[in-house]
């Protein structure tokens, strides 16, 4: 056992790990901009002028798209309602920390007059679903 509780890596190796971890041009995300693409729709990536930094931003309609993926933001699937065995601790007291910026991030854009909408990861795997749901947002 090292410092760092039952980790099975090193520090140097979980770092390694975590690095490999993206923040954008995630699969989900990518997955999202494609669909947009297809319905036709103009969007801006990352907003750093906007709370929060939504994935994808459609200014003309004022909407913000947040792509979640279930785990790091706690989704109430199976996959975001897992939480690691070992450091349980860190993992939920992560996870709940990201939950708060993701709802200071929402109300913050809903006061400033934007629409929001968040796409978690579970969703995905229905892209017929996805692109109905994507091209009623456009319509509204």
């Amino acid at each position: 056992m090292n410092d760092r509780g039952s980790d099975v890596f090193d520090a140097a190796r979980r770092s390694a790990v975590m690095r490999r971890v993206k923040a954008r041009d995630t699969l989900p995300e990518m997955t999202v901009r494609r669909a947009l693409t297809r319905l036709g729709a103009r969007y801006r990536l990352h907003r750093k002028d906007l709370p929060g930094s939504p994935d994808v931003v459609l200014p003309g309609r004022r909407l913000a798209l947040f792509v979640h993926g279930c785990f790091w933001h706690g989704h109430d699937c199976a996959r975001g309602a897992r939480v690691p065995k070992q450091n349980r601790d860190y993992w939920t007291a992560k996870v709940a920390r990201n939950r708060a910026r993701d709802e200071a991030a929402v109300a913050a854009l809903q006061a400033a007059a934007w629409r929001v909408e968040t796409i978690w990861e579970c969703e995905l795997k229905d892209i017929a679903a996805l692109e109905g749901r994507l091209r009623a947002l456009l319509k509204s």
